[in-house]
């Protein structure tokens, strides 16, 4: 499924299914915003928490890694469960640097097109799995594409997990996305406080994206730095 199939999906979803895709409001921005404010992860400490979906990746993720170790700046990876299953070293090392692994899920499926009980079951064995693999609970749960139902808000809070997403992001999976776009699409909605969402990844994105996102993370990673802004994960975003 396609982004743009992914909103449409939800705002269809709004309005045919109730309180059931009700909560799918939060794929739409200003819906979000209006309606769901605290989804947005914004803190009242002046800091960014950065955070990468769609992982982890054995062909991208260990730039990012890589470039995040020169910054000295940790960040929140929400990850599908089973490319942990099949990355277990590469995700030993994220949890050894310092980073902050979260749940996207066990794969990439829009939650509206899946049971409650596999729902349950999925996000379940995500957290057991990133628990197995790095010793630590996962916190935090994003679903793919930013698409929520009252199910998948159920399956998470069983899990143990808080549900959140994100207050600016940089729409890097498009084709046509170049690092100083990225950039300004980031920064227009970005304040301090603020949870930016970005790919590690080009999996469910265009391809050569990640290279893309990992050029605009650096610019957007100097540009903070200069600005003195701290930057780091949800976990250390005072959210309680």
């Amino acid at each position: 499924m396609t982004r743009s199939l992914a909103t449409t999906v939800v705002t269809g979803g709004l309005v045919a299914a109730g309180l059931l895709a009700g909560p799918a409001v939060a794929s739409v921005a200003p819906l979000r915003r209006a309606f769901l404010p605290g989804l947005a992860a914004t803190s009242p400490l002046h800091r960014i928490a950065l955070s990468y979906d769609d992982g982890p990746d054995p062909g991208s993720t260990p730039a990012f890694l890589d470039l995040l170790d020169r910054y000295d700046v940790r960040a929140t990876f929400f990850v599908l469960g089973e490319h942990v299953a099949a990355n277990r070293d590469l995700v030993t090392r994220m949890a050894a640097s310092g980073h902050e692994l979260a749940v996207h899920g066990w794969d990439h499926q829009c939650v509206l097109l899946k049971r409650p009980r596999t729902l349950r079951e999925e996000i379940g064995r995500t957290v057991d799995l990133v628990r197995d693999v790095t010793g630590r609970p996962a916190r935090w749960y994003r679903p793919p594409y930013g698409v929520l139902s009252t199910p998948a808000l159920l399956a998470a809070r069983s899990a143990g997990l808080r549900t959140t997403l994100w207050s600016a992001w940089g729409r890097d999976w498009e084709r046509g996305a170049t690092p100083a776009r990225i950039c300004w699409t980031v920064e227009r909605r970005l304040r301090p406080g603020g949870t930016v969402l970005l790919h590690d990844t080009d999996r469910t994105s265009a391809p050569g994206s990640w290279r893309r996102t990992l050029a605009a993370s650096d610019l957007l990673l100097e540009s903070w730095s200069t600005r003195g802004l701290p930057v780091g994960t949800l976990g250390s975003h005072g959210l309680g």
